[in-house]
């Protein structure tokens, strides 16, 4: 049991959330931050409702990605760093640098505190969007050595916002970053078990289809990952030597149709699932209605595309074994319902 003191960046963070619960479980002392102490006992009761053992081991600090004070406080006597937190707004925004500004100035932020502070690694959340937006459909799997295209078509500003924190941040540590070593995490969409009453990322997918906000669905495809997975990857990362100066793609294999998480969360929740959709929206009604809708428009350039992914170098490097995608939609589906989440 590891006596090392581990700051986790955005404890309020579904990502995150998980990760302080498996690094308590595990025997490490954990601080987070959050923008306001005001915060902490709703993240504690999240934590709670989640299984959190040993919350005597965890403290808060208050540290805002756009402001300098804290982050000296939170990073003393740190051995690793997870840097999670991260503004999450895919799709249509309307202000862009509301998203893109906290994401790499508060990655630098970090990075720049953790230097300072003699932190031996950084493990940073990017994201999945950071490798796959802009480029042309193929047959291509993609793996940590694409980039996503920023020149592309139809990149949105979260996925410019990942791509730019972690190009900012590789930057950093080839210019300026001394002995600070970095680990960046590449996970495609995100589902499994909530953390207490919020609902976020890829999981609003299934939020959506139980309470009937979505009647019908698009023909969409989504690679998906297990966030229990996902913070276990952050924690090998940490130790593991050979992670240090990599990107690591966190998938688990091909990606789903909408019907088909649909069908298995039908199949899981029986009568408990009665406004799970079966129907399809053709692809030209879309198309049509994203002409006047914006919200709509990040989602047409991949009707009926499968983006295909590796994990090979996750697996390899950390000996990472994920759930399959299958177990992600049932853990998920059945913590919503359990934490009476859904409306009916």
């Amino acid at each position: 049991m590891s006596q090392q003191r581990i700051l986790v960046t955005g404890g309020s963070g579904f990502i995150a959330g998980h990760c302080i619960l498996q690094l308590l479980a595990q025997g490490y002392h954990v601080r987070s931050t959050i923008r306001s102490l005001a915060g902490e006992a709703a993240v504690r009761s999240a934590l709670g409702m989640g299984g959190m053992v040993h919350g005597d081991r965890l403290s808060f600090i208050a540290a805002d990605l756009l402001q300098d004070g804290g982050w000296a406080e939170a990073v003393a006597g740190i051995g690793t760093v997870l840097h999670v937190a991260s503004p999450v707004q895919p799709g249509h925004v309307e202000h862009e640098d509301d998203v893109i500004i906290p994401a790499r100035e508060g990655t630098l932020r970090v990075l720049r505190a953790a230097r300072d502070a003699g932190v031996k690694r950084v493990v940073l959340t990017s994201a999945f969007h950071a490798v796959s937006w802009g480029h042309p459909h193929s047959k291509h799997t993609f793996t940590e050595n694409d980039w996503t295209r920023l020149d592309g078509p139809d990149i949105d500003a979260y996925g410019k916002s990942k791509t730019l924190a972690e190009r900012a941040a590789w930057d950093f540590i080839a210019s300026a970053g001394g002995l600070l070593e970095l680990t960046s995490m590449l996970p495609v969409a995100v589902m499994g078990p909530v953390l207490g009453k919020n609902i976020s990322g890829a999981n609003q997918v299934i939020q959506r289809m139980l309470d009937g906000a979505m009647p019908a669905m698009p023909n969409l495809f989504i690679p998906i990952v297990d966030v229990r997975d996902v913070a276990g990857a952050h924690i090998l990362a940490m130790t593991h030597a050979d992670a240090a100066g990599e990107r690591l793609l966190l998938s688990n294999g091909p990606a789903l149709a909408m019907r088909e998480i649909a069908a298995i969360v039908k199949a899981e929740l029986g009568e408990r699932g009665v406004h799970v959709p079966t129907r399809t929206v053709p692809d030209f009604i879309l198309r049509i209605a994203a002409r006047f809708k914006a919200e709509l428009r990040p989602i047409v350039p991949d009707l009926g595309y499968a983006k295909r992914t590796s994990n090979d170098k996750a697996r390899r490097i950390l000996g990472w074994e994920p759930r399959t995608a299958h177990e992600a939609i049932e853990a998920a589906a059945n913590s919503m319902v359990e934490k009476c989440l859904i409306k009916s």
